[in-house]
């Protein structure tokens, strides 16, 4: 194992145990009730709420979905899965968010199960017991591939065990998630957000300088038929431009709508110390979107250029989505001090991965 990769491997141990330190130091202070486990006891500050809401949400699509596709085909694909992710976040705070806080507290509900069918007054939990089925059946296996890729990231860096990867990160997820409950998952989420968004002004600043600047990317960009429109698409095999027409703009569009119906988001508008602070939270939940989201997708057009001038290799099909583990391992290259750089980096993939991971297993629970 060489320096550069025994300086990652400790900054992404150092960042597990900080994981589980705070959860433990959080589970110490909550509120040993029903509430205050599955809800922090409404108590969460519009600040948490925003990032904890789009932590949990983004996963590591932000950091190796978004930043693929945009390298694959260029920005159409991404560019409108970002625009419909960012209506559907905005839209989300402003529709659902206040009236769910204000009904969840006079019916005393503190999981989405329970607000439906409380919600309509049913005497036998049908509803209830339907709603938390599709919950288990879903999200568990959701949970399954996030250990999954915590198994493929350890694996590919360092060579570990798959299983053993796993099992790993399993075990820091579930001792932070079950003795903090809510209140040290929403505070990760919030830590979580702020790692993966300095990995991802890192990375583009450092991928920016190894493509030989800012014009040298969009030269580059530029000379790709399709690669920089919203109306057509790069097409990496024939090395010509397709036409993106408006059926795939719609179905991109589409993704936002999912947030109407996460669990794991909309429990975050019922744990908000007061239905006022929502709009706050809106706003900075919003604009953290938009801006992460266009970065992201930036990445992968830097990425793409790198590639051209031979930093790093040319990717192809789903291996565009380490594009972002590529530049790092280019920047642990130069020293100590970029491998621990590259460290944090590599902490934000597996930060997004657990953000969500922890939610949907609290929102499973």
């Amino acid at each position: 194992m060489t320096s550069a990769q025994i300086a990652i491997m400790t900054t992404i141990i150092l960042y597990l145990c900080l994981v589980i330190f705070t959860g433990v130091m959080i589970g110490k202070r909550s509120k040993k009730s029903a509430e205050g486990f599955y809800l922090g006891g409404r108590g969460m500050g519009p600040l948490v709420t925003a990032m904890s809401a789009e932590a949990s949400d983004m996963s590591s699509y932000l950091l190796m979905g978004i930043p693929g596709l945009a390298y694959l085909s260029g920005v159409a694909d991404a560019s409108w899965t970002a625009i419909g992710l960012a209506i559907g976040t905005y839209l989300n705070f402003l529709l659902v968010a206040r009236r769910l806080r204000r009904y969840s507290v006079e019916l005393d509900a503190i999981t989405i199960p329970s607000f439906i069918s409380k919600r309509y007054g049913e005497k036998k939990p049908i509803i209830m017991g339907i709603a938390s089925l599709i919950i288990l059946v879903f999200f568990v296996p959701y949970v399954a591939s996030g250990l999954a890729a915590i198994g493929k990231l350890f694996n590919s860096l360092f060579g570990w065990n798959y299983m053993l990867s796993v099992i790993v990160g399993a075990i820091v997820i579930i001792s932070y998630t079950s003795v903090g409950g809510f209140s040290a998952v929403a505070t990760m989420d919030l830590i979580q957000s702020v790692i993966m968004t300095v990995a991802l002004c890192v990375i583009v600043v450092f991928g920016i300088v190894q493509a030989g600047g800012m014009d040298a990317v969009l030269a580059h960009a530029s000379s790709l038929p399709g690669f920089l429109s919203f109306g057509q698409t790069y097409n990496a095999a024939s090395g010509q431009a397709e036409p993106y027409g408006l059926i795939r703009i719609v179905s991109m569009l589409a993704w936002g709508l999912g947030y109407f119906g996460m669990p794991h988001i909309l429990v975050r508008f019922m744990a908000i110390r007061h239905e006022d602070e929502l709009k706050l939270s809106r706003r900075i939940a919003s604009i953290w979107v938009v801006i992460s989201m266009a970065v992201a997708v930036f990445i992968g057009i830097v990425g793409h250029a790198v590639s051209s001038v031979g930093r790093i290799p040319m990717l192809e099909g789903s291996a565009t989505e380490t594009v972002i583990v590529r530049l790092s391992d280019l920047l642990s290259s130069y020293g100590l001090l970029p491998a621990i750089v590259a460290g944090c980096i590599l902490a934000g993939i597996l930060a997004a991965t657990m953000s969500t991971a922890d939610s949907q297993l609290l929102a499973a629970a």
